[in-house]
């Protein structure tokens, strides 16, 4: 609570060792706050950490079953791991479900007061899984699918309570909705969407940088897919791409992870597409931000595509910009004999 999470760390590692044989609630609750405090920047830590604690989600309370599967679901959302996204957002549906239904028949003060400690209304988690399960089916180009996950995201008719955070929240899921069934249009390739949703985000009073980032790269990952000129549109969102370069700072699972990997990932996208279009300035300068974000976050495939995206159009980069990019490759590598404990034979 004070912020102090190493010290914490080292608390909850202690009582999780004395409860390790015992099928405690407590011990899922120390694995909880543990996978809390581990998930950060580096996404091969945050594959070790989400596996450890899945197996000790079922331990839980199950009202705080509900955030950890969603937690869980943000976690696997940032690493691309859309099975296990898929897998946590159904679990997730299901139980949320059943103690929606429990909620309402049995209006009990006991259930009241625990479902007070849930991060969200409690029928978010049942339409937050359907979202998820949408995301998955876009990203593997089911896009019927996902848009019917959409439409019943974007039905909330059932839902019974009426208080401000509530209306707040359905409020949340039909803009989303609305933008996203046009982002499967576009998506699969229907140019007049593109125009359309860039209409319906410019006039959208409320964006947060979390939503711009979001919105800028189905943009750009259709631009690239279908090899569109979007210059226009850029220059319309130009102060926004410029502004998205500074990654500001968020406060919980989803906004910590799976933003910082849609701010690496456009970084690409927008390289890409300036780079195949012989704007090398701009291109290498996404591209460079890419790189080093992709690095932070310890993700070794983009990285990858990043360095080769680099090399092939070496011949257009200025020589203050390769010498940036020869300082930052020698910064990774000395890094990595550090962190491996090799031997470095230079003198």
């Amino acid at each position: 609570a004070q912020g102090q999470h190493e010290a914490a760390l080292i608390l909850y590692e202690n009582v999780a060792e004395v409860e390790k044989y015992q099928h405690s609630e407590r011990l899922a609750i120390c694995q909880y706050r543990l996978f809390a405090i581990r998930v950060g920047d580096d996404q091969s830590q945050n594959v070790r950490a989400a596996a450890i604690f899945e197996a000790f989600v079922e331990r839980l309370d199950e009202i705080d079953q509900l955030d950890a599967l969603k937690d869980l679901a943000n976690v696997y959302r940032s690493l691309r791991k859309w099975d296990k996204v898929d897998e946590m957002a159904r679990k997730m549906k299901e139980k949320a479900k059943v103690q929606y239904l429990m909620k309402h028949q049995q209006k009990s003060r006991e259930h009241d007061e625990s479902s007070k400690k849930l991060s969200r209304p409690m029928f978010v988690y049942i339409t937050y899984a359907d979202l998820l399960c949408a995301s998955v089916c876009e990203a593997q180009s089911d896009y019927q699918q996902a848009l019917q996950y959409t439409y019943a995201y974007a039905d909330l008719a059932w839902v019974k309570e009426t208080d401000e955070d509530t209306q707040h929240w359905i409020s949340l899921f039909e803009h989303w909705a609305k933008a996203n069934v046009l982002v499967n249009k576009l998506l699969s390739g229907d140019i007049k969407a593109l125009y359309d949703y860039v209409e319906y985000i410019g006039a959208s009073s409320d964006t947060t940088d979390q939503d711009r980032v979001t919105q800028l790269l189905n943009i750009m990952m259709m631009t690239n897919r279908y090899q569109i000129d979007v210059n226009d549109i850029l220059l319309r969102f130009e102060t926004d791409v410029n502004s998205l370069l500074q990654l500001p700072q968020f406060n919980d699972i989803y906004t910590q992870h799976v933003i910082p990997e849609q701010f690496a990932r456009l970084g690409y996208e927008l390289a890409y597409y300036y780079l195949h279009r012989g704007s090398y300035i701009d291109g290498f300068k996404h591209l460079m931000y890419s790189m080093v974000s992709y690095h932070t976050l310890n993700n070794e495939t983009y990285f990858i595509k990043c360095m080769v995206l680099f090399e092939r159009y070496r011949a257009y980069v200025v020589s203050e910009t390769k010498a940036a990019y020869l300082k930052f490759i020698e910064r990774v590598w000395i890094d990595d004999v550090k962190k491996n404990g090799a031997v470095d034979i230079r003198n």
